[in-house]
């Protein structure tokens, strides 16, 4: 598989004009990023070099990274770093709890590094942390996006327990890619995770999301679809991969923003409540309003319980 996968690596093929976008500084990237330093917090948007951030900072919205900035899995597409992880900083669920009360978010995105090391994968990390951002943010949506635990039903209640609004688990490609993709997770068992969320707490709005230009077929993205719906997930983001170096697995092909428009129209068709589908789309973009979409779609306007 070694060799298979040094096949995948090597430079990036070059953007479309639909893939070029400038990363403008503002003083309003410079205040969150000087709060986030301040706290000893890290954000996904810096670590993983996500081609939103102006656009989210700038709207005074980040998605944070807990427990550190080192993954204990290396998975070929991912700028995060791999190797040994840090130990738990044990002030970050009040630090971050803090920095949402500061950024005055409406809507909170928490993520994590993959922490295989831990026993219980991380998730009474992010149950405080859950808990922080509810005390002194009690008007604060949450969105948790979670690694698998490897499959831990057990680490999945106690972060269930901490009643996030929504609960996201990112499939990121087709089966047949996770060889190459993601050699340490297994792609049924992130889709038996999202069907545990549901039989836990039905009321919990799910997530996952995707990208595309790393190889997959049409019928394998509509089977993943079929997937999503039969784990009754809610939202679903849509992305173009985008290689963060020479050193990971290349792009395959870029996918044309009317192929987007052409999977979003075949997610809701399979009755997936929330889809965000374009090429600069990744996990937490437009959170906020996807979440809304589907509390309008839900009977009665009434929220469901997280």
């Amino acid at each position: 598989m070694q060799n298979s996968l040094q096949q995948k690596l090597g430079k990036e093929i070059e953007k479309p004009p639909w893939l070029r976008k400038r990363l403008t500084l503002t003083k309003e990237i410079d205040a969150i990023n000087l709060l986030i330093n301040r706290l000893s917090l890290n954000t996904v948007c810096q670590e993983a070099m996500c081609p939103n951030q102006a656009e989210c900072f700038t709207k005074g919205t980040a998605t944070f990274l807990i427990m550190g900035k080192v993954c204990t899995r290396n998975c070929a597409f991912c700028a995060i770093k791999h190797g040994i992880p840090e130990e738990i900083d044990l002030d970050e669920p009040i630090n971050l709890a803090q920095a949402v009360l500061q950024l005055h978010l409406q809507y909170a995105v928490v993520t994590s590094v993959t922490r295989d090391d831990l026993h219980d994968g991380g998730a009474r990390h992010f149950a405080k942390t859950v808990i922080e951002i509810k005390r002194l943010n009690p008007n604060t949506k949450i969105e948790l996006l979670i690694p698998d635990f490897k499959g831990s039903v057990d680490s999945l209640n106690i972060v269930i327990d901490s009643r996030p609004d929504v609960l996201n688990h990112n499939l990121e490609t087709v089966p047949s890619l996770y060889s190459f993709i993601r050699p340490q997770a297994d792609y049924n068992r992130s889709v038996q995770l999202l069907k545990n969320v549901k039989r836990i707490n039905p009321g919990t709005i799910t997530k996952s999301g995707i990208m595309l230009g790393l190889g997959e077929k049409e019928n394998e993205v509509l089977a993943l679809f079929d997937d999503l719906t039969d784990a009754n997930c809610d939202i679903l983001t849509i992305g173009q991969y985008l290689q963060p170096s020479p050193n990971h697995y290349r792009v395959v092909e870029y996918i044309h923003p009317s192929v987007f428009a052409f999977y979003e129209s075949e997610a809701r068709k399979r009755g997936l409540k929330g889809i965000a589908s374009s090429p600069f789309v990744r996990s937490s973009y437009r959170a906020d309003e996807l979440f809304r979409e589907v509390l309008s779609l839900e009977s009665g306007g009434k929220e469901i319980a997280g």
